[in-house]
């Protein structure tokens, strides 16, 4: 089985029509759904959260067997994702999209997860000790995007959960949560 570092590639990536868009209705279809389950398997285990379609992302290419998918198959797998609500498009031009390989509310759980099973409940923690501290450190939170980071902390404030406190910049806003 090949491998992107750590990472074990499925069996289709060793098979070159899966390179090329299928015109056949249901071949694209698994096609399509094997390629989301790539893209975000591969983005949750190298913990990449945005995939720019101007650069060259080896998930995208298998030298061993000389194929690439052109820029339109990639524009079909990431805009399936974005219909299935697992990615967000950052642009107009559609060049790069944010991969939600936990969809926020996911993360919100997470988070609320975290800080009961560490004992943080009515604790204070700034956003940068949660994107990179050392309570986070392992974690799935440790590295994850700011913009996704917010948009579940904010999910956790509207229920109740937490409590964001800006600061005069944003390396030093903080969250208070009560779980």
């Amino acid at each position: 089985m090949q491998k992107l570092g750590e990472f074990k590639l499925p069996p289709f990536f060793n098979y070159p029509p899966y390179f090329t868009l299928q015109p056949v209705r249901e071949t694209r279809e698994k096609q399509v759904q094997l390629w989301k389950d790539l893209i975000l398997d591969f983005s949750r285990n190298q913990k990449i959260f945005v995939i720019s379609l101007e650069e060259d992302s080896p998930l995208f290419s298998n030298p061993s067997i000389e194929r690439s998918l052109s820029h339109e198959a990639k524009v079909v797998f990431l805009s399936a994702l974005v219909t299935d609500g697992r990615a967000e498009w950052m642009d107009k031009g559609h060049k790069k999209c944010l991969i939600l390989w936990m969809r926020i509310q996911d993360w919100a759980d997470y988070i609320l997860r975290f800080v009961r099973e560490n004992g943080l409940e009515d604790g204070v923690m700034t956003v940068e000790d949660i994107r990179s501290g050392f309570e986070t450190r392992g974690t799935e939170l440790a590295g994850i995007d700011r913009g996704v980071l917010m948009r579940a902390l904010k999910l956790l404030e509207q229920k109740g959960k937490a409590v964001i406190f800006k600061g005069s910049s944003a390396d030093d806003e903080g969250v208070k949560f009560s779980a």
